[in-house]
């Protein structure tokens, strides 16, 4: 099959993960496989995209991502409508006609696909856009009431409709009334990812690799931090205030403030050296990511933490692994979370995690084996940091998980699920061609 990818904006998020996780087992299996995308720099990018086994074109980047830093959403549908036109002009002019395109964020270019391409179009719902935007007053209750109808329209125009979680399928059936009304149900595919190899896996509690090795990507300072403390927890997200990152520092303070002082218990003294790494996506173009850098800054100065906290900015894959397999646990904060690759990239390298009880992790994390569920307060998540400080819990929770993440979230299992979905429209695509073949010969 000739396959296409229409994505917004290529960078290093989990949406992006997945659709360079879709594109690199699709082409595996022998497809024919193409990602168009209106934004895509090579130097913040999965590798994947910029050496992998599928083709990356940018169209459309010349269009403003906002105008006044307002109207994003609209920006956005313009430049992933402007990608959708080039796609089509793109296979039109070469004779390159494409059998499924995977579509994901923003639907409004379903119909103009469907239009320009003839091809079947496959629509992956991470979340409704229109409650990820939220309410923001009357005038902007305005400006988003035409997007949202836009939204839902053309979301129910696409030939096969994917979420990444039961829990979105829910606020699917919630947010999309009138598709609910129609019977129309999507099919949960799971975000998966690659297992990193066995022989690439490092118990909890193993010293760090010297700073001169090939496998440490941190500077100096970095290392000789990490190196210094035996319980280190990590917190991996985007710099966005939805996705709570403060209640890691807030949990880590409330973990510390209620350690006795002094203590010669061997294990306070443990957990009185525990460290927090604050790392993740940061995009300098987005005014939100440099807002909320300095917003917690400020409230690791506030709570006294700065020897023990450390923000790492556009955090690059390599550095992403290496504070995995350094790390103790991971702290996973954000709350009501569509699905959350983070957890399962964790749990593949054997750490634990302690997750937010809602949304996505609910369907990932086995509270009490592979991790713990947590309200979302820095209280209870302190609670569970301390149990964690014990390295054989954390060992011994690590393997289950990293079993766990074997059995059900493996990125072949999703590359197979995935290219199962594509061949039953395929097949849908070539009995409609062969019924109109035989109308036009009658």
């Amino acid at each position: 099959m000739r396959i296409a990818f229409c994505h917004p904006d290529l960078g290093l998020g989990g949406a992006e993960r997945l659709i360079v996780d879709a594109a690199t087992e699709l082409a595996s299996s022998g497809q024919e496989v193409d990602v168009w995308t209106a934004f895509h720099d090579r130097g913040r990018c999965f590798a994947e995209t910029v050496d992998g086994p599928f083709s990356v074109t940018v169209a459309g980047s010349w269009f403003p991502r906002s105008i006044g830093s307002r109207l994003t959403a609209l920006c956005a549908y313009i430049r992933c409508t402007l990608v959708a036109i080039s796609l089509a002009w793109s296979a039109w002019r070469r004779s390159r006609t494409y059998d499924i395109i995977f579509v994901d964020q923003v639907s409004v270019v379903i119909p103009v696909l469907r239009l320009l391409t003839g091809a079947q179009i496959l629509f992956y719902c991470h979340y409704p856009d229109y409650l990820l935007a939220g309410k923001r007053g009357r005038l902007h209750t305005a400006y988003r009431a035409p997007l949202n109808w836009l939204e839902e329209t053309t979301t129910g125009q696409a030939h096969c409709i994917l979420v990444n979680s039961c829990f979105t399928q829910g606020i699917f059936k919630q947010a999309f009334q009138r598709l609910d009304a129609r019977g129309l149900q999507p099919q949960v595919l799971h975000p998966a990812i690659q297992l990193p190899p066995t022989d690439t896996l490092v118990p909890v509690g193993q010293p760090l690799p010297g700073p001169s090795s090939p496998d440490n990507p941190f500077d100096a300072d970095l290392h000789a931090w990490l190196a210094e403390s035996p319980l280190i927890f990590l917190s991996i997200n985007r710099f966005e205030r939805k996705k709570n990152v403060g209640l890691a520092v807030h949990a880590l303070h409330a973990l510390l403030s209620s350690l006795p002082r002094p203590s010669g218990d061997a294990s306070s003294t443990q957990l009185s050296r525990a460290r927090l790494v604050l790392a993740g996506g940061y995009d300098s173009r987005l005014a939100e990511n440099r807002e909320h850098f300095a917003e917690l800054q400020g409230l690791v100065q506030e709570l006294h933490l700065q020897g023990q906290v450390r923000l790492v900015p556009s955090c690059t894959d390599a550095q992403k692994w290496a504070l995995l397999r350094a790390c103790t646990a991971v702290l996973y904060t954000p709350e009501g979370e569509h699905f959350g690759i983070v957890p399962l990239e964790a749990m593949a390298c054997c750490r634990p995690v302690v997750a937010v009880a809602s949304g996505g992790p609910l369907e990932t994390v086995v509270s009490g084996q592979t991790g713990y569920l947590c309200p979302p307060r820095s209280a209870e998540f302190a609670e569970a940091m301390a149990l964690l400080a014990a390295p054989k819990t954390a060992r011994q929770m690590g393997q289950k998980a990293r079993e766990h993440v074997e059995a059900r979230f493996s990125r072949k299992a999703f590359g197979t699920r995935l290219l199962g979905i594509m061949q039953g429209l395929d097949a849908e695509r070539q009995k409609k061609l062969t019924q109109r073949n035989r109308k036009k010969a009658a």
